[in-house]
């Protein structure tokens, strides 16, 4: 049955008949008597108190590009909360759970109406919605610092770890060679670190010792090997290198510009364990906090969109306000058909809206904010909120 379920939920009001439980019951007959075209639930919306028409107007207009930037918001911090665990979608799903519910259902409902947006929404006549922006672009504000600290520095340990990565000809040697390797401290000899193709290597046995005089003989060893190359070391006199680097080139063994020192290589070990002690430490804060904040703004939105829905309901359907919001969770397969049941049951609110059951004209006026238009009022509320990539 969860393959049938969308993640995309519709908020919808119609016009009190006899009684809002009526309009209820009808919509609710309609979409489940022949097939299952959707689950439905009330969606109750306090009794607030409205002033005249021309602020609805305002409002509804403030709502929608509110509507816009918290639903943004919300994408940001879900997407970064995928970033920052590193794309494994099922702990994804897991921590984007608004209280605890995540994108379902009773979690949508559940959040119909907290108290801290009754006591601020309460007469609608002079609402200015400063206190939910206010609250959403705080998170928004937080989330840009903390994301900013966090990639900095995944991407300077990234940095770090390509460079003990990647072909012997570029990566960090500082792990793979040992002080046994060279001959240190000597006034006329010097080791050398060689890059030599596999392909190449019977070659380089043959050759290493008469590439230039003053070789010292079977000095050579494999200290390492990937998948194209051998790393071998070799000692010479001091005053030979420039004559063995050139010689060494014409048979494509390449000599690394490498001088072994032991504070540098245990600096690069020491820069490393520190940022990923960091990393460490960082994640689980953030990650708590990316919880916290993706359910404050998730709940936000969900009180938008019901604002919208009161607003628009009181707009189209008239005052006293008599109206009925529902939410309905459409199944995939037969979302055309529910279309289509909603436009039987609601067609006679509207006579323009005969002309645009598809909606797929464009009619002048109609594109309310680029939102489709319907008889009765509509909002979608989108739960997929993670773009995978």
């Amino acid at each position: 049955d969860q393959d049938r379920k969308m993640t995309e939920f519709w908020l919808i009001s119609a016009p009190g008949e006899k009684t809002c439980q009526q309009t209820w019951e009808k919509l609710h007959a309609a979409t489940t008597k022949n097939n299952n075209l959707s689950t439905n639930s009330k969606f109750n919306i306090p009794d607030l108190k409205v002033g005249t028409l021309d602020v609805l107007v305002g409002l509804s207009d403030e709502l929608a590009k509110l509507d816009a930037f918290v639903e943004g918001v919300v994408k940001t911090v879900a997407q970064y909360m995928a970033d920052v665990l590193e794309d494994s979608k099922d702990k994804v799903q897991e921590n984007l759970l608004a209280n605890g519910d995540g994108c379902k259902r009773d979690c949508l409902l559940e959040q119909q109406w907290q108290a801290k947006y009754y006591v601020k929404t309460r007469f609608l006549d002079a609402v200015p919605f400063h206190f939910i922006f206010k609250g959403v672009n705080q998170i928004d504000n937080d989330l840009k610092a903390r994301a900013s600290a966090y990639n900095n520095l995944k991407g300077n340990l990234q940095n770090l770890e390509r460079k003990n990565a990647g072909s012997l000809l570029t990566r960090s040697l500082a792990d793979i060679v040992k002080k046994e390797d060279f001959v240190l401290d000597s006034e006329y000899l010097v080791t050398l670190l060689v890059i030599v193709p596999k392909s190449n290597y019977n070659d380089w046995v043959k050759q290493y010792e008469t590439l230039a005089e003053m070789v010292v003989p079977r000095s050579s060893n494999v200290l390492f090997e990937d998948q194209d190359s051998y790393l071998c070391n070799v000692t010479l006199f001091r005053k030979a290198v420039d004559d063995f680097k050139h010689k060494a080139r014409e048979y494509k063994f390449m000599v690394r510009d490498f001088q072994y020192n032991e504070e540098e290589m245990k600096a690069d070990k020491e820069e490393m364990n520190r940022l990923s002690t960091d990393k460490k430490k960082q994640f689980g804060p953030l990650v708590r906090w990316l919880k916290v904040n993706f359910s404050e703004a998730f709940i936000a939105w969900i009180h938008v969109k019901a604002l919208r829905v009161f607003v628009e309901s009181v707009l189209r359907y008239g005052l006293p306000v008599n109206f009925q919001a529902m939410l309905l969770q459409p199944n995939k397969k037969t979302m055309k058909k529910l279309r289509e049941v909603l436009y039987d049951l609601y067609k006679h609110l509207d006579s323009s809206a005969a002309a645009i059951i598809d909606a797929t004209m464009d009619i002048p006026g109609l594109n309310l904010s680029q939102q489709e238009y319907y008889p009765y009022v509509y909002y979608k509320i989108d739960c997929n909120l993670l773009e995978f990539k």
